[in-house]
């Protein structure tokens, strides 16, 4: 793991493989970890930056106003820290609307786009509520059981849970090795509530994948149908059945997928 000053702010980052860099993007309560099964099996392939966030993970977290847009500017000046004139751009959730918004702010750092169960947020995006929603992405200082459980039986379909029980306690461990912290997780939830590139989308000129699982149940896959609408010849790929992390229970069909657009560029 290797650790740079990014706009004032600490980032832990991992670079790995050779070939075309590829930065990947987390979402809203995750971090780089996520990627570890996609990154491994894509660093035959390309140069993966993977990094924490501002706010994630190893990565510092100030108490402070965040927004989209300055997570974009921090993914550009890393890629700059890292020698990445330019990258195929991979983000997921929260990090899928960092992706979107990297893509408006710095269009020639950007050689393809993969969106990945987002959304374009403001008042035309569909939205999610109900118990999983708000217990998955509580603010509250609760404990890693509790943060876990309720992500896991957010992120996935009951189905894939209940095949594989290792991954409710494997999830709960994560947050012990890498707590949530509250305050630094309601300046990110801020940031994602503010987000909307609704009438920006058709500006994105780069070549574009949307890929997402049908059953997920954070962010509607009709947001991804929306975005693939927007942005002008953008692919829409909709995994079944999968929840919001499908590149987790289907990870040979989005893995594919993924790496097939990739490498048509």
């Amino acid at each position: 793991m290797q650790r740079a000053r990014i706009n004032g702010t600490e980032l832990a980052y991992e670079i790995r493989g050779a070939g075309d860099p590829l930065v990947m993007i987390h979402g809203a309560q995750g971090d780089q970890t996520m990627f570890t099964g996609l990154a491994s099996a894509y660093a035959s392939h390309f140069r993966v930056l993977t990094f924490d966030q501002r706010g994630s993970g190893l990565s510092e977290k100030p108490d402070m106003d965040y927004s989209i847009a300055m997570l974009a500017d921090d993914t550009a000046a890393l890629m700059e820290h890292a020698g990445f004139s330019a990258a195929h751009v991979i983000g997921v959730s929260m990090g899928g609307m960092i992706a979107q918004e990297f893509a408006l702010r710095h269009p020639h750092k950007v050689r393809s786009l993969v969106l990945g169960c987002t959304t374009a947020g403001g008042p035309r995006a569909i939205r999610m509520g109900g118990e999983a929603l708000a217990a998955a992405y509580s603010t509250a200082a609760i404990s890693a059981e509790e943060r876990g459980r309720a992500l896991a039986e957010a992120a996935f379909t009951k189905g894939y849970i209940e095949r594989h029980p290792e991954l409710i306690p494997a999830m709960i461990e994560a947050r012990r090795q890498r707590p949530i912290d509250p305050v630094a997780l309601e300046h990110r939830m801020q940031a994602v509530l503010k987000h909307d590139t609704y009438d920006r989308l058709p500006r994105i000129s780069c070549r574009t994948l949307v890929i997402t699982g049908r059953d997920d149940l954070l962010i509607s896959w009709e947001n991804s149908r929306m975005l693939a609408q927007r942005i002008p010849g953008a692919e829409l790929i909709i995994l079944e059945p999968a929840g919001h992390c499908f590149w987790l229970e289907q990870p040979a069909e989005a893995s594919a997928a993924i790496l097939h657009f990739l490498q048509a560029d």
